[in-house]
């Protein structure tokens, strides 16, 4: 007798069927889809005004590659972990690979620090001072070696470098000093690792940041050589901006190298990717569907702080919600778009996206879990499962891993 996820799936597939999509080539596209988890998303996080611990979060790198493995397992779509440094230093990095290819995980972008040592005050890469410039400039080149040891072709650069106040510095002169840094660590970089230069419109600096936009980046990127590109955050926009017009703009000139998924009400506020906006996420995916046979490589990666809510569970819903959108921009009819588009039927191609973004495809990515060995409601199954009680008992001694 057929469940009742599958008698879903059969009605949905029918439907698809119907309208003329081939649901084979999205099924296909959607086991294949590849989402990052950071390390930092399972560790104590909170505001600026406090951190809030939780019972079982991981206490070092290790058990935080053993819980993004765990999220891994339960939704099949995210086998790499990115790591912090100096968050996630360790003695031995071929250790560290080697747990996580045991766990069935790889080691993803490497994310230098540069905005929590007393000397970055002023910034780092920018700073006045030659000698602190020269520091951070070694901190990055020491993240590119950490690369090699652990397997990874990404170095994700995001600086909080920028000043408070008029006249504090020249916007000229601490953008040469960011490229004339950022041009020897790209020297340094092996062939085939890639640059990607992130950007953030203000926080924790008031007056101007020095990267504050995406044309402030791609400018950058452009300097440096076809290895740097953009990162994307979703969070790191004036609040009414049209990211996935950015979006468009960046695949279109090759520069869009990577994404930071989480959400916003109001500002940089890294919360659950989806939860407050799903329906300019999926407008971003319809963007990235349409450039997908372009080859280029994007880096899907979250970065999110789960301060009040449950970590993993979190992640989980997370990588879920993601699922659902790129399913969901898979089924926009790209040729009926166009006719519409070419004949200036303005509300036709509306409702043409529309359709798309209206249809529940819940059955459909239940399904594709199923087919790659995964539950295909992944958070039940993860509460059922004990994986949280277990570690909470075996992590009851000592400090859970945190920001610093």
């Amino acid at each position: 007798m057929e469940s009742a996820t599958e008698r879903a799936y059969d009605a949905l597939a029918e439907s698809l069927t119907a309208r003329g999509v081939d649901l084979e080539g999205v099924e296909e596209r959607l086991r294949a889809q590849r989402v990052e988890t950071p390390s930092w998303g399972y560790g104590d996080t909170g505001t600026r005004f406090a951190v809030f611990p939780q019972p079982g979060v991981p206490r070092d790198p290790f058990e935080k590659i053993a819980d993004a493995a765990e999220v891994h397992r339960h939704t099949g779509i995210c086998p790499l972990v990115a790591i912090h440094i100096p968050w996630d230093k360790v003695d031995d990095y071929s250790e560290l690979k080697g747990h996580a290819e045991s766990l069935g995980m790889r080691v993803g972008a490497i994310n230098p620090n540069l905005f929590q040592e007393q000397e970055y005050r002023l910034g780092s890469v920018c700073h006045p001072d030659e000698e602190v410039r020269r520091k951070a400039t070694d901190h990055i080149l020491e993240c590119v070696g950490i690369a090699g040891e652990v397997g990874s072709d990404v170095l994700s650069l995001w600086f909080a470098d920028g000043t408070n106040y008029p006249g504090q510095d020249s916007f000229v002169e601490r953008r040469r000093r960011m490229l004339a840094c950022l041009d020897e660590v790209y020297a340094a970089m092996p062939e085939g690792m890639r640059m990607l230069l992130e950007y953030k419109p203000y926080e924790p600096s008031f007056y101007h940041t020095d990267l504050a936009d995406w044309g402030a980046s791609l400018t950058a990127c452009q300097k440096l050589g076809d290895r740097a590109q953009v990162l994307v955050d979703l969070g790191h926009h004036a609040k009414e901006a049209n990211i996935e017009y950015v979006v468009a703009l960046l695949m279109d000139e090759g520069r869009l190298g990577g994404f930071h998924f989480n959400n916003r009400k109001y500002g940089d506020d890294d919360l659950i990717v989806a939860s407050i906006n799903p329906f300019e996420l999926f407008l971003i995916y319809v963007e990235l569907v349409a450039a997908e046979d372009t080859a280029q490589e994007i880096a899907y990666m979250i970065d999110q702080t789960h301060n009040i809510e449950p970590k993993i569970e979190a992640m989980i819903l997370s990588l879920t919600n993601l699922q659902e959108a790129y399913a969901k921009a898979l089924l926009v009819d790209r040729e009926a778009l166009r006719t519409a588009r070419r004949s200036g039927d303005v509300l036709g191609a509306h409702r043409i996206v529309l359709d798309a973004y209206q249809t529940d495809v819940r059955p459909l990515c239940a399904k594709v879990r199923e087919d790659l060995g995964v539950s295909p409601d992944p958070v039940a199954t993860f509460r059922e499962s004990g994986y949280m009680e277990k570690v909470t008992e075996e992590r009851k001694e000592g400090a859970g891993a945190g920001w610093g």
